[in-house]
Protein backbone atom coordinates (compact mmCIF):
# COMPACT_ATOMS: atom_id res chain seq x y z
CA UNK A 1 0.00 0.00 0.00
CA UNK A 2 1.37 3.39 -1.03
CA UNK A 3 2.22 5.62 1.91
CA UNK A 4 0.18 8.83 2.02
CA UNK A 5 2.26 11.98 1.53
CA UNK A 6 2.49 14.10 4.71
CA UNK A 7 0.39 17.26 4.94
CA UNK A 8 2.47 20.43 4.52
CA UNK A 9 1.68 23.89 5.82
CA UNK A 10 3.41 27.13 6.66
CA UNK A 11 3.52 30.90 6.58
CA UNK A 12 4.74 32.61 3.42
CA UNK A 13 5.84 36.26 3.27
CA UNK A 14 5.36 38.09 -0.02
CA UNK A 15 7.92 40.90 0.02
CA UNK A 16 9.32 43.36 -2.49
CA UNK A 17 9.80 46.99 -3.40
CA UNK A 18 6.78 49.27 -3.88
CA UNK A 19 4.64 48.68 -6.96
CA UNK A 20 6.13 45.34 -8.07
CA UNK A 21 2.77 43.53 -7.97
CA UNK A 22 2.74 41.85 -4.53
CA UNK A 23 -0.96 42.43 -3.85
CA UNK A 24 -1.90 41.40 -7.40
CA UNK A 25 0.05 38.17 -6.82
CA UNK A 26 -1.69 37.54 -3.49
CA UNK A 27 -5.13 38.02 -5.05
CA UNK A 28 -4.17 35.70 -7.93
CA UNK A 29 -2.91 32.97 -5.58
CA UNK A 30 -6.10 33.16 -3.51
CA UNK A 31 -8.44 33.35 -6.49
CA UNK A 32 -10.21 36.39 -5.07
CA UNK A 33 -9.57 39.98 -4.06
CA UNK A 34 -8.57 40.73 -0.49
CA UNK A 35 -5.64 43.11 -1.09
CA UNK A 36 -6.05 46.43 -2.87
CA UNK A 37 -4.03 47.32 -5.95
CA UNK A 38 -3.24 50.37 -8.04
CA UNK A 39 -0.57 51.62 -10.43
CA UNK A 40 0.70 53.98 -7.74
CA UNK A 41 3.46 52.67 -5.45
CA UNK A 42 2.91 52.09 -1.73
CA UNK A 43 -0.75 51.11 -2.04
CA UNK A 44 -0.48 48.44 0.67
CA UNK A 45 -0.01 49.78 4.20
CA UNK A 46 -0.93 46.72 6.23
CA UNK A 47 0.23 43.13 6.49
CA UNK A 48 -2.59 41.23 4.77
CA UNK A 49 -3.25 37.59 5.65
CA UNK A 50 -4.65 35.20 3.03
CA UNK A 51 -5.00 31.43 3.10
CA UNK A 52 -4.59 29.13 0.08
CA UNK A 53 -5.98 25.59 0.41
CA UNK A 54 -4.34 22.95 -1.79
CA UNK A 55 -4.57 19.14 -1.93
CA UNK A 56 -2.11 18.12 0.76
CA UNK A 57 -1.00 21.63 1.71
CA UNK A 58 -2.08 24.93 3.20
CA UNK A 59 -0.21 28.20 2.64
CA UNK A 60 -0.82 31.22 4.85
CA UNK A 61 0.31 34.33 2.97
CA UNK A 62 1.41 37.62 4.47
CA UNK A 63 1.37 40.45 1.92
CA UNK A 64 3.43 43.41 3.06
CA UNK A 65 3.95 47.11 2.35
CA UNK A 66 6.67 47.87 -0.19
CA UNK A 67 10.17 47.96 1.29
CA UNK A 68 12.10 51.15 0.49
CA UNK A 69 14.33 53.73 2.15
CA UNK A 70 11.56 55.45 4.06
CA UNK A 71 11.13 59.06 5.10
CA UNK A 72 8.42 60.24 7.49
CA UNK A 73 6.75 58.35 10.38
CA UNK A 74 4.07 56.60 8.27
CA UNK A 75 6.50 55.18 5.68
CA UNK A 76 9.02 54.21 8.37
CA UNK A 77 6.25 52.31 10.17
CA UNK A 78 5.21 50.54 6.94
CA UNK A 79 8.76 49.34 6.25
CA UNK A 80 9.12 48.17 9.88
CA UNK A 81 5.95 46.08 9.45
CA UNK A 82 7.26 44.55 6.21
CA UNK A 83 10.66 43.58 7.65
CA UNK A 84 9.18 42.27 10.91
CA UNK A 85 7.23 39.67 8.90
CA UNK A 86 10.50 37.89 8.07
CA UNK A 87 10.73 36.72 11.68
CA UNK A 88 7.31 35.03 11.51
CA UNK A 89 7.44 32.91 8.34
CA UNK A 90 8.68 29.61 6.91
CA UNK A 91 9.17 30.71 3.30
CA UNK A 92 9.79 34.06 1.56
CA UNK A 93 8.56 34.94 -1.92
CA UNK A 94 10.61 37.94 -3.05
CA UNK A 95 8.80 39.72 -5.89
CA UNK A 96 10.82 41.88 -8.27
CA UNK A 97 9.88 43.80 -11.41
CA UNK A 98 11.27 42.47 -14.71
CA UNK A 99 10.94 46.01 -16.13
CA UNK A 100 13.12 47.61 -13.43
CA UNK A 101 16.25 45.48 -13.00
CA UNK A 102 18.32 47.91 -10.91
CA UNK A 103 15.92 48.89 -8.14
CA UNK A 104 17.84 50.18 -5.06
CA UNK A 105 15.08 48.78 -2.83
CA UNK A 106 15.84 45.27 -4.13
CA UNK A 107 19.38 45.58 -2.77
CA UNK A 108 18.01 46.70 0.59
CA UNK A 109 15.79 43.60 0.65
CA UNK A 110 18.67 41.30 -0.25
CA UNK A 111 20.68 42.69 2.68
CA UNK A 112 17.75 41.98 5.02
CA UNK A 113 17.42 38.41 3.66
CA UNK A 114 21.13 37.70 4.16
CA UNK A 115 20.63 38.18 7.92
CA UNK A 116 18.05 35.37 8.05
CA UNK A 117 18.26 31.67 7.28
CA UNK A 118 15.05 31.28 5.28
CA UNK A 119 14.25 29.58 1.96
CA UNK A 120 13.65 32.38 -0.54
CA UNK A 121 11.91 32.01 -3.90
CA UNK A 122 12.40 34.84 -6.37
CA UNK A 123 9.35 35.71 -8.47
CA UNK A 124 10.34 37.93 -11.40
CA UNK A 125 7.01 39.61 -12.15
CA UNK A 126 5.63 41.37 -15.25
CA UNK A 127 7.51 39.11 -17.68
CA UNK A 128 4.66 39.62 -20.16
CA UNK A 129 5.97 43.17 -20.60
CA UNK A 130 9.61 42.34 -21.46
CA UNK A 131 11.26 40.79 -24.51
CA UNK A 132 12.21 37.17 -23.86
CA UNK A 133 15.91 37.62 -24.88
CA UNK A 134 16.29 40.04 -21.94
CA UNK A 135 14.89 37.57 -19.43
CA UNK A 136 17.69 35.00 -19.34
CA UNK A 137 20.49 37.51 -18.53
CA UNK A 138 18.23 38.97 -15.82
CA UNK A 139 17.71 35.53 -14.27
CA UNK A 140 21.46 34.88 -14.38
CA UNK A 141 22.09 38.24 -12.68
CA UNK A 142 19.74 37.27 -9.84
CA UNK A 143 21.23 33.78 -9.64
CA UNK A 144 24.64 35.34 -8.95
CA UNK A 145 23.23 37.80 -6.40
CA UNK A 146 21.71 35.36 -3.90
CA UNK A 147 21.28 31.58 -3.33
CA UNK A 148 17.55 31.47 -4.10
CA UNK A 149 15.66 28.22 -3.63
CA UNK A 150 14.17 28.85 -7.07
CA UNK A 151 13.79 31.67 -9.60
CA UNK A 152 10.41 31.76 -11.33
CA UNK A 153 9.48 34.30 -14.05
CA UNK A 154 5.77 35.16 -13.67
CA UNK A 155 3.00 37.55 -14.58
CA UNK A 156 0.64 37.90 -11.61
CA UNK A 157 -1.73 40.03 -13.70
CA UNK A 158 -1.94 37.51 -16.56
CA UNK A 159 -1.66 34.38 -14.39
CA UNK A 160 1.53 33.19 -16.11
CA UNK A 161 3.57 30.47 -14.33
CA UNK A 162 1.38 30.51 -11.20
CA UNK A 163 1.33 26.70 -10.94
CA UNK A 164 5.13 26.61 -11.19
CA UNK A 165 5.47 29.22 -8.44
CA UNK A 166 3.02 27.38 -6.16
CA UNK A 167 4.88 24.09 -6.72
CA UNK A 168 8.16 25.69 -5.64
CA UNK A 169 6.52 27.04 -2.47
CA UNK A 170 4.94 23.70 -1.56
CA UNK A 171 8.29 21.96 -2.13
CA UNK A 172 9.94 23.94 0.70
CA UNK A 173 6.99 24.05 3.11
CA UNK A 174 7.53 22.07 6.31
CA UNK A 175 5.18 19.30 7.40
CA UNK A 176 2.49 20.80 9.59
CA UNK A 177 -1.17 21.04 10.58
CA UNK A 178 -4.06 22.76 8.83
CA UNK A 179 -4.00 26.13 10.58
CA UNK A 180 -7.30 27.43 9.20
CA UNK A 181 -10.59 25.78 8.14
CA UNK A 182 -10.97 25.22 4.38
CA UNK A 183 -13.72 27.82 3.94
CA UNK A 184 -11.50 30.59 5.35
CA UNK A 185 -9.57 32.74 2.88
CA UNK A 186 -8.58 35.60 5.21
CA UNK A 187 -8.75 36.45 8.91
CA UNK A 188 -9.33 40.12 8.12
CA UNK A 189 -12.74 41.45 9.17
CA UNK A 190 -15.07 42.55 6.37
CA UNK A 191 -15.14 46.13 7.62
CA UNK A 192 -11.32 46.34 7.29
CA UNK A 193 -11.43 45.05 3.69
CA UNK A 194 -14.30 47.46 2.93
CA UNK A 195 -12.14 50.39 4.17
CA UNK A 196 -9.26 49.20 1.99
CA UNK A 197 -11.54 48.94 -1.05
CA UNK A 198 -12.66 52.55 -0.54
CA UNK A 199 -9.02 53.65 -0.20
CA UNK A 200 -8.15 51.79 -3.41
CA UNK A 201 -10.73 53.82 -5.35
CA UNK A 202 -9.20 57.04 -4.00
CA UNK A 203 -5.82 55.81 -5.28
CA UNK A 204 -7.20 54.94 -8.68
CA UNK A 205 -9.43 57.95 -9.30
CA UNK A 206 -7.51 60.92 -7.87
CA UNK A 207 -4.27 62.67 -8.82
CA UNK A 208 -0.75 62.00 -7.59
CA UNK A 209 -0.92 64.45 -4.68
CA UNK A 210 -3.95 62.91 -2.98
CA UNK A 211 -3.62 59.19 -2.16
CA UNK A 212 -0.66 59.23 0.20
CA UNK A 213 -2.41 61.58 2.61
CA UNK A 214 -5.57 59.45 2.76
CA UNK A 215 -6.80 57.05 5.43
CA UNK A 216 -10.26 55.45 5.53
CA UNK A 217 -12.11 54.54 8.72
CA UNK A 218 -15.36 52.55 8.63
CA UNK A 219 -17.50 54.08 11.37
CA UNK A 220 -20.47 51.73 11.02
CA UNK A 221 -21.02 48.33 9.35
CA UNK A 222 -24.53 46.98 10.09
CA UNK A 223 -27.02 44.59 8.53
CA UNK A 224 -30.55 45.94 8.16
CA UNK A 225 -32.87 43.57 10.08
CA UNK A 226 -35.02 41.44 7.77
CA UNK A 227 -33.32 42.71 4.60
CA UNK A 228 -30.44 41.42 2.48
CA UNK A 229 -28.69 44.78 2.87
CA UNK A 230 -25.68 46.16 4.76
CA UNK A 231 -25.40 49.83 5.74
CA UNK A 232 -21.81 51.12 5.78
CA UNK A 233 -20.72 54.57 6.89
CA UNK A 234 -17.09 55.53 6.34
CA UNK A 235 -14.89 58.61 6.62
CA UNK A 236 -12.11 59.45 4.18
CA UNK A 237 -9.45 61.37 6.13
CA UNK A 238 -7.13 63.75 4.27
CA UNK A 239 -4.26 65.76 5.73
CA UNK A 240 -4.72 69.13 3.96
CA UNK A 241 -7.71 71.43 3.45
CA UNK A 242 -6.87 71.68 -0.27
CA UNK A 243 -7.35 67.90 -0.66
CA UNK A 244 -10.93 67.83 0.58
CA UNK A 245 -12.57 69.55 -2.42
CA UNK A 246 -10.58 67.30 -4.79
CA UNK A 247 -11.92 64.15 -3.10
CA UNK A 248 -15.47 65.55 -3.13
CA UNK A 249 -15.27 66.90 -6.68
CA UNK A 250 -17.58 69.32 -8.47
CA UNK A 251 -21.07 68.95 -6.98
CA UNK A 252 -19.87 65.78 -5.22
CA UNK A 253 -19.09 63.97 -8.50
CA UNK A 254 -15.72 62.47 -7.44
CA UNK A 255 -16.99 61.26 -4.07
CA UNK A 256 -19.95 59.68 -5.86
CA UNK A 257 -17.61 57.81 -8.27
CA UNK A 258 -15.43 56.61 -5.38
CA UNK A 259 -18.52 55.41 -3.54
CA UNK A 260 -20.10 53.66 -6.54
CA UNK A 261 -16.95 51.75 -7.48
CA UNK A 262 -16.15 50.80 -3.88
CA UNK A 263 -19.75 49.67 -3.30
CA UNK A 264 -19.60 47.23 -6.23
CA UNK A 265 -16.41 45.62 -4.87
CA UNK A 266 -17.84 45.42 -1.35
CA UNK A 267 -21.07 43.84 -2.65
CA UNK A 268 -19.04 41.13 -4.39
CA UNK A 269 -17.23 40.46 -1.11
CA UNK A 270 -20.29 40.32 1.20
CA UNK A 271 -22.70 38.74 -1.32
CA UNK A 272 -25.54 41.17 -0.79
CA UNK A 273 -26.61 44.76 -1.50
CA UNK A 274 -24.71 47.57 0.23
CA UNK A 275 -25.75 51.12 1.07
CA UNK A 276 -22.49 53.09 1.35
CA UNK A 277 -22.33 56.59 2.83
CA UNK A 278 -19.01 58.48 2.65
CA UNK A 279 -17.76 61.61 4.39
CA UNK A 280 -14.50 63.53 3.93
CA UNK A 281 -12.69 64.98 6.95
CA UNK A 282 -9.42 66.93 7.29
CA UNK A 283 -6.99 65.46 9.85
CA UNK A 284 -4.11 67.91 9.51
CA UNK A 285 -0.65 66.38 8.92
CA UNK A 286 -1.82 62.98 10.21
CA UNK A 287 0.93 61.10 8.31
CA UNK A 288 3.52 62.84 10.54
CA UNK A 289 1.71 62.23 13.84
CA UNK A 290 2.56 58.88 15.43
CA UNK A 291 -0.56 58.85 17.64
CA UNK A 292 -2.90 59.44 14.70
CA UNK A 293 -1.06 56.84 12.59
CA UNK A 294 -1.74 54.32 15.38
CA UNK A 295 -5.38 55.44 15.72
CA UNK A 296 -5.86 54.76 12.02
CA UNK A 297 -4.55 51.25 12.57
CA UNK A 298 -1.09 51.45 11.00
Amino acid sequence: MKKKAPFKSGFVAIIGAPNVGKSTLLNRLLGQKIAITSEKPQTTRHRILGVAHLPGAQMVFLDTPGIHRAKGPLNVRMVEVALKVLGDVDVVVFVTDAMFADNPSDQMILEALKKRNLPVILAINKVDLVNKPKLLPLMEQWHDAYPFQAIVPISALQGIQMNELVAEMVAVLPEGPRYYPEEMVTELPERFIAAEMIREKVFRLTGQEIPYGVAVMVESFKERPGKNLIDIQATIHVERESQKPIIIGKQGAMLKRIGEQARMDIERMVGCKVFLKLWVRVEKKWTRDVRTIRRFGY
